[in-house]
């Protein structure tokens, strides 16, 4: 479990520096590479793109090449990233709220994550946890996201059975002693249902199929050697490539059906402000990234 818990010690300490660095005016991009190279400093690797998702946008928002968005003095932003050593992932997400005004809807989503915490143990089933998570953000009256869900986590896998739901869906899948899952709880001023947006520049592998192109052939290595399975960023290739290496190569490993984008996951609702929060947890042992 060594590297389990060092990622989330990682993890947590990266969550609270890149809390710090969400101010209006700030890059999101720079924010970006400043957390993913403090993932680094300390010891870890990015599990998946630092995400910064705002108002009405659940989740899967991260800065794009050459990106110069900025936060805003009106933004709830959505801060989350995973931190992985040796493919042990550690993930975990807060919800900063740059205008002053949205404090009730994060402190639901505060509050159904520390529930579900306190629920959490061999035997209990993932229903029950979601059926906890909906009561409490809904006595705090808010609605869950119920086609959003925390999961497993397994090496080099960020999403993996069981399913943490975010309401009492009727699954009764008992956790056992030593599971490795993330909770994250997400609250909405909206219809409590996201909607698959527009490409996210975040990828990740799906296949393996043979490459014709060269351009292609050489960023599939460099991105089995970086990232394996794990989600990266187009961002991230920058490195290596150039933007028109980048750009070809990865429409051809789409083409393919080597590679899938990401979308970004908005709520139905544009004029929404979502919250969450997440933690991972080694069932029955620990809440590593606290």
């Amino acid at each position: 479990m060594e590297d389990w818990i060092k990622a989330g010690e990682i993890a947590s300490k990266v969550r609270k520096y890149g809390k710090g660095l969400i101010k209006p005016g700030s890059s999101i991009l720079e924010v970006a590479n400043k957390v993913e190279s403090k993932i680094v400093e300390l010891g870890g690797k990015p599990a998946f793109p630092a995400q910064f998702s705002i108002n009405n946008i659940a989740a899967h928002y991260t800065p794009l090449i050459g990106d110069s968005s900025i936060f805003t003095k009106n933004d709830v932003v959505k801060f989350d990233h995973g931190v992985h050593i040796n493919g042990a992932i550690a993930d975990t997400a807060l919800t900063v709220d740059l205008s002053g005004k949205n404090f009730k809807i994060i402190k639901a989503s505060e509050a159904a994550l520390n529930a579900a915490i306190d629920v959490v143990k061999p035997g209990v089933t993932n229903g029950e946890v979601g059926g906890i998570i909906n009561e409490t953000i809904s006595e705090h009256g808010f609605k869950p996201i119920k086609n959003l869900s925390g999961h497993g986590l397994s090496r080099y896998t960020v999403h993996t059975p069981p399913s943490m739901v975010n309401y009492d869906t009727g699954e009764r899948i008992k956790l056992k002693k030593g599971q490795i899952i993330a909770i994250e709880p997400f609250a909405s001023t909206g219809s409590g249902f996201i909607s698959e947006g527009k490409g996210s520049e975040i990828y990740s592998i799906i296949g393996e199929r043979p490459v014709r192109s060269l351009q292609a052939r050489n960023i599939l290595k460099f991105i089995k050697k970086e990232y394996r399975t794990l989600p990266f960023a187009k961002r991230n290739l920058l490195s290596n490539f150039n933007r028109f290496e980048i750009s070809t190569g990865i429409s051809n490993l789409i083409k393919g059906g080597i590679l899938m984008e990401y979308g970004v996951l908005p709520e139905q609702d544009p004029s929404s402000i979502v919250a969450q929060t997440e933690h991972t947890i080694i069932v029955g042992e620990i809440v590593t990234t606290k």
